[in-house]
């Protein structure tokens, strides 16, 4: 082969690995630098009717949000708190451990750098830059802390008329510009939640699998859709702790979900009304895949 042949080869091997990269890159994002196109349509709950019921919305969210830090298989997310709220995510999955008078984000054993008190604090600056929007937060508290972290809570938040914690269901109308807390188990402030996970849901030796696991829960989550609940289902999962998977972190699970997820999600597409989902949480979510979720609330 002449010198010229294999420049020309490398050339297309240098184009596929570009296009290919980025095409998987707008479902799976490992990358901490937000960077949104200058059309990118921010609040995107101002397109919901006020008189939509909260549990007919599908809500895109991320699981373990403040997961940055612990290495590869503790790591579930790249980008920061403000930036995923930038890019569309609505859902925050905080698990929090108490010590003294603050609550600290952790992920198992291992610190976030940061406080739910600062967490809470940059989802307000948000929404008071984007009234039309609402959060929702579920906390899970870590270590059976379940009385002294609902305490703290309330202490917290204190009488803001701007967080939910009733457990009726509201319509968008009366959430937007809210903290919405979700409730279950071992937190009892905010709307009811149902989860849509099994024992090992989690746990993942093949992506297969692992794909037809969601398959599974998302009817489930149809199927509850318009209920008294809130309806969770996550989609994130790990190898760590199989024999077969061992070596799948979070980030290689979702960098192969994801894409499959949204191939999945857009089928749904040329349905009137489109079916609700509920939350969907996600490990590494890429802004395209961001922007099919919140497409699926455009009857």
């Amino acid at each position: 082969m002449g010198t010229g042949q294999k420049s020309l080869l490398l050339y297309y091997v240098l184009l596929f690995a570009i296009f290919s990269c980025h095409g998987n890159e707008q479902f799976f994002n490992d990358n901490k630098n937000l960077i949104l196109p200058g059309s990118y349509n921010i609040p995107w709950m101002a397109g919901i009717e006020d008189f939509r019921p909260f549990s007919l919305i599908t809500f895109p969210g991320t699981h373990d949000s403040m997961a940055l830090h612990g290495g590869p298989e503790a790591k579930c997310q790249a980008l920061s708190l403000r930036d995923q709220l930038r890019a569309g995510i609505r859902f925050l999955d905080l698990k929090v451990f108490g010590i003294g008078d603050s609550l600290y984000v952790m992920h198992g054993i291992m610190y976030q750098h940061t406080t739910l008190k600062e967490v809470i604090n940059t989802v307000r600056a948000f929404l008071s830059e984007f009234r039309s929007e609402a959060v929702l937060i579920r906390i899970q508290p870590e270590f059976f802390e379940k009385d002294y972290v609902n305490k703290m809570v309330r202490n917290l938040i204190g009488n803001d008329q701007h967080v939910w914690v009733k457990s009726g269901m509201p319509n968008m109308g009366q959430i937007r510009g809210k903290i919405v807390f979700l409730q279950k188990s071992t937190f009892t402030l905010g709307i009811p939640l149902i989860d849509t996970d099994r024992k090992g849901s989690n746990k993942v030796s093949h992506i297969k699998d692992k794909d037809n696991k969601i398959i599974s829960q998302l009817n489930q989550a149809t199927e509850a859709c318009g209920g008294d609940n809130a309806v969770l289902t996550y989609t994130s999962g790990t190898g760590f702790g199989t024999l077969w998977g061992m070596f799948l972190t979070p980030r290689g699970v979702a960098e192969k979900v994801n894409p499959w997820l949204n191939k999945y999600l857009r089928q749904f597409f040329p349905n009137h009304p489109r079916p609700c989902f509920g939350i969907i949480a996600m490990d590494f979510p890429g802004l395209d895949l961001i922007q099919t979720i919140i497409h699926l609330n455009t009857y």
